[in-house]
């Protein structure tokens, strides 16, 4: 190797010395370690915990990193994040882990957000590993749902009403009540998972996932959520980015990219078939032959969704 080659090493390794995330990481993150820092009850800490600083340090160097070094930086951590997921699944059945998309703007006193904790918690007390993209709104709900598992529904109720001071990520509070939630009922014996992104950073993270698999790269945890929901995914209403999602997973399941197909469960028939009247035409597609591969169902009933999944599972545990 030349010298000025060696330098150039040198260099690069002394800047990974000054960045504010561990470059070589290949363990997912955990709320405590996104958070450290965090006083929920001193609001201003939220501008200074590690998370925070990950985030302010991204956009002074740019979500598109301007320098070589720091671009390396990003890659490297996303790489350890990527053999952090696949540790994750060797301890855990990919064919049990669900995903659960929708819109990050859903307030936690709507009861579309209730709806999603009931759902999340009761697929997690049936042995599934529920995912999502981990910030706020239907993505918190199944992290809430999951948290809560084997509770009654006396305190799933109490935990929203904690909730529903701070309704939105944009409310003073949002961070701070979760964590109280966190703090009035620990629980250890559930996992879920979680992957977002700090593209998104001015959306908080979710401190309800056990298990925090955090990108720079946006395009590389989108995939990831897709990819490793392999027991199906459940699309509630949301905007553009849900819509994306739709089609993205669509075409997975068309060429079988993983092995076998995975259900698209569509929640919500008014917003799937009037609002958003996606459903319609992803059904005349398949009857076109344009899709092929596609395992849908269209249903507001939890427990309808809920079978929906079990039988899935139960058929593909036969397969494999």
């Amino acid at each position: 190797m030349k010298a000025s080659d060696l330098e150039k090493v040198r260099h690069i390794h002394d800047y990974a010395q000054t960045v504010p995330f561990k470059v070589s990481r290949k363990e997912l993150y955990s709320a405590e370690e996104l958070y450290e820092g965090f006083d929920p009850d001193n609001q201003a800490t939220e501008n200074s915990c590690r998370d925070a600083l990950i985030y302010k340090h991204y956009l002074d160097n740019g979500k598109q990193a301007r320098e070589l070094e720091e671009s390396l930086c990003r890659t490297i951590h996303d790489h350890g994040m990527h053999i952090a997921l696949k540790d994750f699944f060797t301890e855990h059945d990919g064919k049990k882990c669900i995903g659960i998309m929708g819109g990050h703007a859903n307030s936690r006193t709507d009861e579309a957000y209730r709806k999603v904790v009931l759902l999340s918690k009761n697929l997690t007390e049936k042995g599934f590993i529920m995912l999502s993209g981990g910030g706020p709104g239907a993505m918190e709900a199944t992290h809430l749902g999951a948290w809560m598992a084997s509770r009654s529904n006396k305190e799933v109720e109490d935990a929203l009403k904690i909730l529903s001071s701070a309704p939105t990520f944009k409310d003073k509070g949002w961070l701070s009540t979760a964590f109280k939630v966190r703090e009035k009922y620990p629980q250890d014996k559930y996992v879920s998972l979680s992957i977002p992104t700090w593209l998104y950073g001015h959306e908080p993270s979710t401190p309800f996932a056990t298990h925090i698999a955090k990108f720079f790269e946006n395009s590389i945890r989108e995939d990831s959520i897709l990819t490793y929901a392999f027991g199906g995914i459940i699309y509630t209403p949301g905007s553009a980015g849900t819509i994306q999602e739709v089609f993205q997973d669509a075409v997975q399941n068309h060429y079988v990219s993983f092995g076998f197909p995975s259900p698209m469960v569509f929640m919500g028939k008014k917003f799937w078939t009037e609002e958003m009247p996606f459903y319609p035409l992803l059904e005349s597609l398949v009857a076109k032959g344009r899709y092929k591969n596609l395992i849908m169902t269209l249903t507001d009933d939890l427990g309808e969704i809920e079978q929906f999944l079990l039988n899935f599972s139960q058929k593909i545990d036969n397969i494999t």
